[in-house]
């Protein structure tokens, strides 16, 4: 199984819609997808997410779009004053690399910017939810991998429209990667398409497969 993952259109992020080069770039990014077989289309519960997706379906001919709240995208900074750039796991990882500390600490949630971060709940999660979603598609997770527990062995592909934070973070659970480490090296601009392949092979328990990761070559001309 595919799944591709697709950010946004740019946002108006006070409307929660996309602006007028969002819905260009959401009218790009899905003439991009229509050959890569969807069967199943979801998106955040957000308005700029669910508008990028519109798009894809109107596009395509595409049927009901499947709502998973827990891809909204992450908060940042302390309950009552969020959005300090202090905050931002982005900024915090850039920083740690400009110290020389290790990205991959596994110990990152203790650091003092992410032990009271909201973003740092927000990620966890995540974790836990996106472990659910992929026990429904037919992948349980067995130590750090999963195990395809499908009846078949076809080549099925869902798309996700979602954002940078919630993509990130989901990455972060199913790579086993340290979630700033993935902060300073996967940058999502907007509508990138990131696309992970999960084993085919009914009862095999494996990583999956980073087919692509970020690509925006769609909106260059834009």
């Amino acid at each position: 199984m595919r799944i591709i993952f697709v950010r946004h259109g740019e946002p108006d992020y006070e409307k929660d819609c996309l602006t007028e080069l969002g819905v260009r770039q959401a009218q790009a990014v899905a003439q991009r997808l229509l050959d890569e077989g969807i069967e199943t289309l979801y998106s955040s519960p957000l308005g700029r997410a669910r508008q990028t997706a519109q798009a894809f379906a109107e596009a395509a001919g595409a049927g009901q779009t499947r709502i998973l709240d827990f891809m909204r995208e992450i908060r940042y900074g302390r309950e009552g004053a969020l959005y300090d750039e202090r905050w931002n796991p982005w900024t915090i990882a850039g920083s740690m690399a400009g110290d020389g500390q290790s990205l991959q600490n596994p110990q990152w949630r203790e650091l003092p910017l992410f032990k009271d971060n909201t973003a740092t709940v927000d990620i966890d999660r995540i974790a836990g939810a996106a472990d659910t979603w992929l026990s429904e598609l037919g992948y349980r997770r067995e130590g750090l991998y999963y195990r395809n527990c499908r009846p078949d062995s076809g080549e099925h592909t869902a798309v996700l429209f979602c954002h940078g934070g919630s993509t990130t973070a989901f990455l972060s659970r199913v790579l086993n990667q340290q979630f700033p480490y993935l902060c300073a090296i996967l940058h999502l601009p907007f509508t990138a398409i990131t696309i992970l392949r999960f084993s085919r092979h009914p009862g095999e328990l494996s990583a999956p497969v980073v087919e692509l990761a970020g690509d925006s070559r769609h909106i260059r001309l834009l």
